[in-house]
């Protein structure tokens, strides 16, 4: 299995300090956050791993990683970014947003899955927002299932009203069958979509979370991964603070 690490994004939200340095270089404990990913992968066995940077390519200088770098990070959002390196989408593959920490229960889970294609998803994530004032819970990319555990609806701020609503972690496994639904339907809908795409303006300014969506809706199953663990995202100061707590002595 392979790992694709998109981090194309700045640490701008987290402080002005760090706006200049790619969020996922942004260190907790002294360490950064994609090395912490990178020892977490490697635990699985996961060895082929390549990280897709944006502005301030030049400040990686990760060993044993395959760089691809977004030259037009500015023209589109996460789903842009992720499919400039979409020749190496293909057999099975992991696709991680690179502001999160998470411990290898997590992926061993995730791992385990045997479907075409699946999302790890979080149903105790409101615990995990008490007290997160700079990253509201608004904000909470969020997924929706029906009362057969399958996915209905994914995207920012769904209310949760009958305990069916769990947090997007960002980790999306393929197998090699879905590798190449995804990249189909990826290429299908440049040829042919115009106009809103999901709650994108447009499918250049897209987030992979837009592209589970129309996974969904053409009734391709996407599977929900229940992870339980410990695992954060990175977006603020705050966020920061956080990680710092959770993960201490670099601990995975």
């Amino acid at each position: 299995m392979n790992a694709i690490i998109i981090a194309a994004g700045s640490g701008k939200r987290i402080s002005n300090d760090v706006k200049n340095t790619p969020k996922s270089l942004v260190k907790i404990n002294e360490k950064a956050i994609i090395e912490y990913q990178l020892s977490t992968l490697k635990q699985a066995g996961i060895e082929k791993i390549f990280v897709i940077t944006g502005p301030n390519s030049e400040k990686f200088h990760l060993e044993d990683v395959t760089y691809v770098r977004d030259q037009n990070y500015i023209e589109h959002d996460i789903l842009g970014s992720l499919m400039e390196a979409k020749n190496f989408i293909k057999n099975d593959v992991l696709i991680l947003y690179s502001d999160i920490i998470f411990e290898f229960k997590i992926l061993q889970q995730i791992l385990e899955s045997k479907k075409d294609i699946s999302i790890a998803i979080d149903m105790d994530w409101e615990e995990m927002y008490v007290g997160r004032t700079e990253h509201p819970i608004a904000e909470a990319e969020n997924v929706q299932l029906n009362n057969k555990n399958q996915i209905i609806k994914i995207q920012k701020n769904i209310v949760n009203q009958n305990e069916d609503v769990g947090e997007f972690l960002g980790i999306l496994k393929l197998s090699s069958k879905g590798s190449e639904i995804f990249v189909k339907k990826f290429n299908e809908l440049i040829e042919n979509h115009t106009g809103q795409f999901h709650q994108a303006p447009s499918l250049l300014k897209a987030y992979i979370t837009d592209m589970i969506q129309e996974l969904v809706d053409l009734n391709i199953d996407v599977e929900p991964i229940l992870i339980s663990g410990k695992w954060c995202e990175i977006d603020t100061m705050q966020d920061l603070k956080n990680a710092e707590k959770m993960f201490p002595n670099h601990v995975c």
